[in-house]
């Protein structure tokens, strides 16, 4: 008997793209385009209806844009493979990619069978980034090295901090934290601040980026 086929959710608004693609990836036996979405929001809703293997999603979309989409579909679906099809490797972008949950990414005209082996990387839980963007997150994550805390495989949270650490990387503000569990705005703060030096970060995105990095945060 075959393997199930893979069921992707392509979001991409260039059709002829998106036709490209598809001719592609039907060549394929793993792989099967379940439904196509032409911006963020339509995606997020797709994503609702049927559960899916993988998202293949553009950064340049209408709307939404390819960055909240993807932290969004995150938020809604904390298990939800991403995998980012862009023509951009800019610095900047790549450090928010990590930020907002994405597995990795590939470059839009790469070779099909390297996207195939991205998109199982990826589902299987691993990550892909191509040689620009490791060198980037290396950097991103090594951006303090007056503080050896920032680069320590093992950093030390207590139970109470991985769990507001956890609700941070669903955007909770400190007023929902706080309600979630049953403590004041004040202690929250109090507890963020602490996270944030013993992660050696200077702000939240930062501290989400070096919790990812040494796994201290659930699968987001």
């Amino acid at each position: 008997m075959p393997l199930d086929r893979l069921k992707i959710l392509l979001v991409e608004d260039d059709e002829l793209f998106r036709l490209g693609l598809q001719v592609r990836l039907q060549r394929e036996s793993t792989v099967e385009i379940l439904a196509e979405a032409y911006d963020g929001e339509t995606a997020i809703d797709l994503a609702k209806q049927q559960p899916f293997d993988l998202v293949l999603l553009d950064i340049g979309l209408p709307g939404l844009g390819g960055l909240e989409t993807c932290r969004q579909l995150k938020q809604n679906h904390p298990q939800l493979p991403i995998l980012v099809l862009t023509s951009r490797k800019d610095r900047s972008l790549i450090a928010r990619l990590v930020t907002a949950g994405a597995q990795g990414y590939c470059l839009k005209g790469v070779a099909a069978e390297t996207l195939i082996l991205a998109m199982q990387s990826v589902i299987a839980g691993a990550s892909w980034w191509d040689a620009t963007a490791t060198a980037e997150i290396h950097t991103l994550f090594q951006n303090h090295p007056e503080d050896p805390r920032a680069n320590t495989p093992e950093i030390a949270l207590t139970p109470r901090e991985r769990e507001i650490l956890n609700l941070i990387a669903t955007a909770k503000t400190d007023r929902q934290i706080a309600e979630i569990l049953y403590i004041t705005p004040g202690t929250v703060r109090v507890h963020v601040h602490t996270i944030l030096h013993k992660l050696g970060a200077s702000d939240r995105k930062q501290a989400m980026a070096i919790a990812r990095q040494h796994h201290l945060v659930e699968a987001i």
